[in-house]
């Protein structure tokens, strides 16, 4: 087993007013923290989703694990091939290479705080997404960061049966 030391020797403080979001409702993103600021320890976000929004589709991550925990409201996460609700209070944490996605319960809104450990550079990654729900870039531009970010999509048939 290898022990990792994050490299950052002062506390990282995100002010809610200072956090940049990316997105607007049904889906809002709150960057928190990245990699670079935490030493690489992790990163995290805040996603907002009203009323059966979906959040993120089938994915995996090959070095970090991914931790939701569910601040308020009801959201539907896969879990390999496994569905999960979680309501407020609950945790979820996906280890790496384990198929995931996640989406607030239909006819709900889901308020997640999302941590990945150990970090990824992952503020662009929802920036290019950004980019991508304005019609900036084509959603298959995603395919060729998907190393960069550590992001590899699948197809999940369990997932696909359950969203509307």
């Amino acid at each position: 087993m290898s022990l990792f030391v994050p490299a950052f020797d002062t506390s990282v403080i995100t002010r809610s007013a200072d956090a940049e979001v990316i997105g607007q409702a049904p889906t809002t993103i709150r960057l928190l923290a990245d990699s670079d600021s935490t030493g690489g320890a992790l990163s995290t976000q805040r996603v907002t989703l009203t009323d059966g929004a979906d959040g993120a589709k089938p994915h995996r991550h090959s070095q970090s694990a991914e931790l939701f925990y569910l601040l308020d409201g009801t959201a539907r996460l896969l879990s390999g091939d496994q569905i999960v609700t979680a309501e407020r209070g609950d945790l979820v944490i996906v280890p790496p290479g384990l198929a995931h996605a996640f989406a607030a319960a239909p006819g709900h809104d889901a308020d997640i705080l999302i941590v990945i450990t150990p970090g990824v550079q992952r503020f662009e990654y929802f920036r290019h997404l950004e980019r991508i729900a304005y019609g900036k870039v084509p959603p298959e531009s995603l395919l060729a960061v998907q190393e960069l970010y550590d992001t590899y999509f699948l197809t999940s048939p369990t997932w696909n049966d359950t969203r509307p």
